[in-house]
């Protein structure tokens, strides 16, 4: 997993609430166990208009000039809602989505998103409303993000945000669960050789 300290890029706003996994990425697109090639198929039904992908929705903000390459969202309340499918998040950092800012999250989505280092930031709505208004006027749309000051930066403002600390450890320190599962390998050993003294 990727380590997140500080990322600046462009941030595109979704001005929906309660956008859901199925939204995220739809149920026909679940058929592959590796995390690899989601990133097309996310948001199908809102960044297609076309079942085949080869029509390009061109009122999404996704496929607007402007936030060509975006690497932060900026969306509403209960991002994330619905089903625990784990292909959500998958398919947002295949997209290449570092971030996603929004009043709330579904808490499995959260969950899942910290996870697979999708860094997810809650801020008051007030706060979130007044980013997606400045990026809709400003010209440049990046925003920076300190996960060391736990701090969003835009044009001359800062917020701040929280983030519990195991999670954020994670984060920094690049430790998806196999890695923080690996960092005990020697007491695993230690286990194990113990274990099978005791079936001999």
């Amino acid at each position: 997993m990727q380590k997140f300290t500080t990322h600046k890029g462009v941030a595109c706003p979704l001005e929906y609430a309660n956008i859901d996994t199925d939204q995220i990425i739809p149920k026909q697109f679940l058929l592959a166990v590796s995390k690899q090639g989601f990133g097309k198929h996310l948001f199908h039904d809102l960044r297609y208009l076309d079942d085949k992908e080869s029509v390009l929705n061109p009122d999404f903000n996704l496929n607007k000039k402007e936030y060509e390459n975006a690497t932060i969202l900026v969306s509403f309340e209960n991002f994330g809602s619905g089903s625990s499918r784990e292909h959500a998040p998958w398919a947002l950092v295949d997209y290449g989505i570092r971030a996603i800012i929004a009043p709330s999250f579904a808490d499995i989505f959260k969950n899942n998103a910290l996870g697979n280092g999708l860094l997810t930031i809650e801020l008051v709505k007030d706060e979130v409303l007044e980013i997606v208004e400045g990026l809709k006027k400003a010209k440049d749309k990046n925003i920076e993000l300190s996960l060391i000051e736990k701090k969003v930066f835009f044009k001359d403002k800062n917020f701040s945000f929280d983030l519990d600390e195991f999670h954020r450890t994670c984060l920094l320190e690049g430790l998806d669960n196999i890695a923080l599962t690996l960092q005990y390998d020697e007491q695993i050993k230690a286990y194990e050789k113990q274990s099978k003294s005791f079936l001999v």
